[in-house]
């Protein structure tokens, strides 16, 4: 870690650098810093730390200021070594789950996390963001044709995790009781039990030699020809890396948007959420936090940016939420109403 190269002084100091600035917006002077956090040295002592801290990384000196700034080294050396995760205040843990309350009542899963997204960029003022669990990758438990009309069944699939989802498939006439049942038994007989990434590449090859009769043979036949479209079109939020968006608006009031080109890179980064979703999906790999900062990201797009994300479950079916704001972010409390908020998500859900 880059905090294992730092002596006691040096965390101290550059702790107290970033709270300064994470507060202020404004570089930090050794004056200041010996104000407010009674370091036991002398100003002249904390400056030649920050001389130290600036030399090996941690810390830069803009032009116009005689105090100094956080670089991104620095932050990671914060986040993984030197601060102390408080629980999350009752008001906010209260308003957690008075939202969460008003959107669980038979609401689809985009309408919760789209509330979830929205309540923790409010109270962590960065931008919240959410994906859907990965249901391409969910274990299909059981399927059911059911007639709608004469020329129309609806194909509902129970996924793992309870999570069901629905496809209207067209077929040329109506199609008799007994065929429907036997078509049932035989999608069931040799789907059931797969995730539906490998049923929609291998059904064809997974429907011969069924011995169906005329009818029901013509009805799998429907399903050997378009059965990939068919399990793709039942899966809407199944698109992995489509994301749910708080606010905006909430991160453009912060001081490093008050510029037109900063605010521009945070607006295209919101017209493009399937772009964003993906390089958020890339970065949560394993459970817990995951936090990425500035030039960490393999996206150039986020290089001004820092992005802290939890998995919530879904049964065994995982995704993501959490927060996107600049470098300079509060990280002990958007980490724990990120670890927080995932937590309230997976029960509410599950």
């Amino acid at each position: 870690m880059a905090s294992e190269e730092l002596s006691r002084r040096e965390r101290r100091v550059l702790e107290a650098v970033i709270r300064t600035y994470v507060e202020t917006a404004e570089p930090a002077g050794s004056r200041t810093l010996s104000r407010r956090f009674g370091l036991g040295v002398s100003p002249a002592t904390i400056r030649n730390t920050m001389s130290d801290l600036e030399e090996k990384g941690f810390l830069f000196h803009p032009h116009t200021s005689a105090g100094r700034v956080p670089t991104n080294k620095a932050y990671r050396a914060y986040v993984d070594g030197l601060l102390g995760l408080p629980p999350v205040r009752a008001s906010e843990a209260e308003r957690l789950a008075e939202e969460f309350a008003t959107s669980a009542s038979a609401s689809p899963i985009e309408t919760i996390l789209r509330r979830a997204a929205q309540t923790l960029g409010v109270l962590t003022q960065e931008l919240g963001v959410a994906l859907g669990p990965r249901l391409d990758h969910s274990i299909l438990r059981r399927l059911e044709l059911v007639r709608v009309s004469s020329e129309r069944l609806l194909m509902v699939l129970t996924l793992e995790g309870g999570v069901v989802r629905t496809v209207f498939v067209e077929v040329a006439g109506e199609i008799a009781d007994s065929a429907l049942t036997e078509v049932t038994t035989v999608l069931n007989e040799r789907l059931a039990g797969l995730p539906l990434s490998q049923i929609r590449s291998s059904l064809a090859s997974r429907l011969r030699d069924t011995g169906a009769d005329r009818s029901a043979a013509e009805l799998l036949n429907i399903f050997v020809q378009e059965g990939e479209q068919l399990f793709e079109a039942a899966l809407p939020i199944g698109d992995e890396h489509q994301v749910v968006l708080g606010a905006a608006s909430v991160l453009a009031e912060q001081p490093e948007f008050s510029g037109a080109d900063r605010l521009r890179r945070l607006m295209a980064l919101t017209e493009t959420p399937r772009a964003l979703g993906e390089a958020i999906r890339k970065r949560s790999q394993a459970p817990g936090i995951s936090i990425t900062i500035g030039s960490e990201h393999d996206d150039p797009r986020l290089e001004d940016f820092t992005v802290v994300t939890s998995e919530y479950r879904v049964g065994t079916l995982t995704g993501v939420i959490g927060v996107i704001g600049p470098t300079r972010m509060p990280y002990e409390k958007v980490i724990s109403l990120v670890s927080h908020t995932s937590q309230l998500l997976s029960d509410l859900l599950d």
